[in-house]
């Protein structure tokens, strides 16, 4: 059972967003499913690292995207994307140094981020982007 689902609620109508958006989701569902089962540190590790790293990835894509159309509300938007990135690495540095628990409380932290961000600063940019004709 995934524990995050995604719905078309998600779609911001930019299909390399989507796109990115259905991974990031794919990706907390192997964390939280690797953590059900009690996998070792290596795997948690490693699935950690993925969603960090494609986290960043997305970020960067909407950055690239916002510069190009000069969305007025970048800056904002790039502080979330900051904070998360921070919260991430802290959580990743924690667990490489011994604290081996991803608890409950950090999976819906990031479900809870993820559908906040996603249902309502990323549902902002979808028309602004295609007024400038990204789709």
């Amino acid at each position: 059972m995934a524990f995050m689902n995604w719905s078309d609620n998600f779609v911001v109508d930019i299909f390399e967003v989507d796109n990115q958006h259905k991974k990031l989701l794919g990706l907390v569902n192997q964390l939280f499913d690797a953590m059900s089962v009690g996998k070792g540190k290596e795997v948690l590790g490693k699935v950690l690292t993925e969603l960090i790293n494609y986290t960043v990835y997305h970020f960067s894509t909407e950055e690239r995207l916002f510069k190009q159309c000069a969305y007025p509300e970048f800056e904002t938007h790039k502080k979330e994307h900051d904070d998360l990135t921070k919260t991430a690495t802290e959580l990743k540095q924690s667990f490489d140094s011994g604290n081996k628990l991803i608890t409950i409380d950090v999976m819906n932290f990031l479900k809870d981020w993820l559908n906040v961000h996603i249902l309502q600063e990323d549902k902002k940019f979808g028309p602004f982007l295609h007024s400038k004709g990204v789709h």
